[in-house]
């Protein structure tokens, strides 16, 4: 089949918030708003997603993230224009969703497998692997209205990805499972990604779209404001919510001068913040000072930030972030973490920060993110964001066969053994290879 998974053109979404009772029920029967202000939760998007494309949907509460999902499920009619979808849709939108409560695991399981075309007789053969998957015990056998939130979304993930789905969609299900089986599910969606199941994907934790998902798109206010891959929508995403946050902070504290524009070219993938101090400089060294960008296991990395002030600012905090060529965090901290105090600065002073540390990771592609805060609360309330550079150094980790890692970073760790009869059994060998008449009388 070469047909898009999901068509989706000018669909939009609107609600009745006002207006008499009977106007909101022809509202709903209708689905056209009658009277009164209507809420659109979704406006005009248009989507074409892939046969076996992996997407997530980024975005405040409210966005429309959900809404969406439930037009492609089919649970939700759009307002205006239309959503096409080819294949068998396994939806995991809401827990318990289809299930009778009053029903125990098995049956549910059955009576899932009956809504979407499998036979009774296949389905009893996949319920084993279902209630493994699902691993809830004994609960299996007791009715569901029993069961905790986390119960109920191990046995919802498990149904929805043992009836052969085309389609997958899930929203934020995974938040009430405990960590070992979110890792899990993970680990199936990536699994399901390569046996080309188009996968919509809602999650509020970046690093969980970045590694499941190969494109997003970021919701606000049911409008698309960005699509593209999973690292760079991310990205926008995140630099929308601290842009937001400045906003807010700076209407607090109203002594602040405007934000000043860009005042030195950097290459970035990103960057924002309301440039009251600003990154003149950012580069990667060796330990001798030397620009550099390719490092061996073990060798020192040095981040030289040089940074510009254009007001007078105290309590600054300056940071950096290692990603791996996934755009999946891995380490980094901020002088404010580390209770470094550093000077304030004002116009026309300049101040530069290092960052040292031993390379510990495999080899590979790396990217760094720096950023330059005002900061003085332990719970980052008065945080303000002066400047972040997403993706402004990147560096490469060269192979080492002498020292493998195999993981994505080498932790330093400490190894003790014990074992009974070990000396003994090497005296016994060194003397048989010293004297071999002791071979020879069996001693």
């Amino acid at each position: 089949m070469t047909d898009p998974s999901i068509v989706l053109t000018g669909v939009g979404k609107s609600y009745s918030t006002t207006g008499s009772s009977s106007d909101r029920f022809w509202s709903l029967l209708t689905n056209k708003p009658r009277s009164g202000d209507a809420f659109w939760a979704l406006r005009d998007i248009t989507l074409t997603i892939p046969r076996g494309a992996s997407l997530g949907l980024v975005g405040r509460n409210g966005a429309g993230k959900s809404t969406l999902l439930q037009i492609i499920a089919g649970t939700v009619k759009p307002t205006v224009g239309t959503a096409v979808v080819n294949g068998r849709i396994a939806p995991l939108l809401e827990l318990g969703a289809g299930f009778n409560p009053d029903f125990t695991g098995w049956e549910n399981i059955n009576v899932a497998g009956a809504l979407v075309g499998i036979s009774s007789r296949e389905m009893k053969r996949r319920a084993l692997a279902i209630a493994d998957f699902a691993d809830i015990g004994d609960f299996i056998d007791r009715p569901i209205k029993t069961y905790s939130s986390g119960m109920f979304a191990r046995l919802a993930f498990a149904v929805a990805v043992h009836v052969d789905p085309d389609i997958l969609l899930v929203d934020e299900i995974l938040s009430v499972g405990d960590m070992g089986f979110q890792q899990r599910c993970l680990s199936r969606l990536r699994e399901m990604r390569e046996r080309n199941v188009t996968l919509l994907f809602v999650s509020h934790g970046p690093d969980a779209v970045k590694s499941v998902c190969d494109q997003a798109v970021f919701l606000h206010q049911g409008k698309l404001l960005f699509a593209g891959t999973a690292d760079e929508t991310v990205d926008r995403y995140l630099a929308f919510i601290r842009e937001e946050a400045n906003k807010e902070q700076l209407e607090i504290e109203k002594t602040w001068a405007k934000p000043q524009a860009v005042r030195s070219s950097i290459p970035a993938a990103l960057r924002y913040g309301t440039g009251h101090a600003q990154f003149k400089r950012v580069d990667i060294l060796d330990e001798g000072g030397a620009p550099c960008r390719a490092f061996s296991f073990g060798a020192s990395v040095v981040i030289e930030l040089e940074i510009e002030g254009f007001m007078t600012i105290n309590d600054l905090s300056v940071s950096f972030l290692v990603r791996d060529g996934t755009g999946v965090d891995l380490f980094g901290t901020t002088t404010f973490d580390e209770k470094i105090a550093l000077p304030g600065v004002s116009p026309g002073v300049t101040m530069t920060v290092r960052f040292a540390f031993k390379n510990v990771l495999r080899p590979g592609n790396y990217g760094i993110s720096v950023a330059v805060n005002r900061v003085s609360r332990r719970d980052y309330t008065d945080n303000i964001l002066l400047d972040q550079l997403d993706g402004a150094l990147a560096f490469m980790v060269t192979e080492d066969a002498n020292r493998p890692v195999h993981y994505k970073v080498y932790q330093p760790i400490d190894i003790t053994f014990d074992s009974s009869g070990s000396a003994q059994r090497q005296d016994i060998k060194l003397d048989r290879q010293s004297t071999p008449e002791h071979e020879a009388s069996g001693t």
